[in-house]
């Protein structure tokens, strides 16, 4: 299906498969290239500022990671962004109360009427240390007051210079067809990761990212760059994607609406 080509990945570690199981089972030569490292914050710090906080009536997970470093700390009802972290919550053991029934983003979480009528109610949001806002800012518009409970970092990985030199003669050499981009901070990681020489080479790489964010980011810095858009970031979506992206006519930024 996918005969060989190169598709860089640049999900954190913790967070490949199975997207590169499926990639290489289709036929294709995954090069792992995280653009962001995920490290748990001192258990002890994050234990106190959540002894800190009063009771919430809702507990929102924002991704798998933030379950996996801070179910311990939900209080109230769990909502959740995604069947990923939906999927997450379930396996720590514990139930899922509210989950938008399509849709992957914090905007088809606000929509769902169980987030609108929060007034004067304690909201945890459990998250990264950075982030969009626009989930707080939202809730806290409708009256809630949010408690944003950070249990994790997002870093840039620290490359040595033999491994971006490898991933440079890999680059030159043909071995990259497509790139994924999950989200702005991936993108913009990978091009701060990149030498010089490898970032014209983003103009003539099959970009594939499931957010129309990181399309718009791209429009930015590269116009006309050739993308696709996937239905969403699971691995049989991006899988999809990865395949029409190699296959003419191509589609790019100029055929999103």
């Amino acid at each position: 299906m996918l005969n060989g080509e190169g598709v860089l990945l640049t999900r954190p570690v913790s967070q490949q498969e199975p997207l590169a199981s499926k990639l290489e089972a289709a036929g294709a030569t995954v090069i792992a290239f995280p653009v962001i490292e995920i490290v748990p914050r001192a258990e002890s710090v994050t234990a106190q500022e959540a002894a800190s906080l009063e009771d919430a009536a809702v507990s929102i997970f924002v991704s798998s990671n933030a379950v996996e470093h801070g179910v311990r700390y939900a209080s109230g009802k769990l909502a959740a962004i995604g069947p990923a972290t939906a999927a997450a919550i379930k396996n720590a053991g514990k139930t899922v109360d509210i989950l938008a029934p399509t849709g992957y983003s914090s905007e088809d979480l606000l929509a769902l009427p169980e987030l609108k009528n929060l007034s004067g109610k304690a909201v945890r949001i459990v998250r990264g240390s950075r982030g969009r806002e626009l989930l707080a800012h939202t809730l806290e518009s409708r009256g809630a007051r949010v408690q944003c409970l950070s249990v994790y970092d997002r870093r840039l990985p620290d490359y040595s210079a033999a491994d971006i030199d490898a991933l440079e003669s890999r680059w030159h050499a043909g071995d990259v067809a497509v790139v994924l981009a999950m989200s702005v901070e991936s993108f913009t990681n990978l091009l701060e990761l990149l030498p010089e020489s490898l970032k014209p080479e983003l103009n003539e790489t099959r970009l594939v990212t499931p957010t129309k964010r990181v399309l718009k980011e791209i429009e930015e810095r590269y116009p006309g760059a050739d993308v696709t858009l996937a239905d969403g970031p699971d691995a049989d979506a991006i899988l999809k994607a990865v395949a029409e992206s190699l296959e003419p006519p191509r589609l790019t930024l100029r055929s999103i609406p």
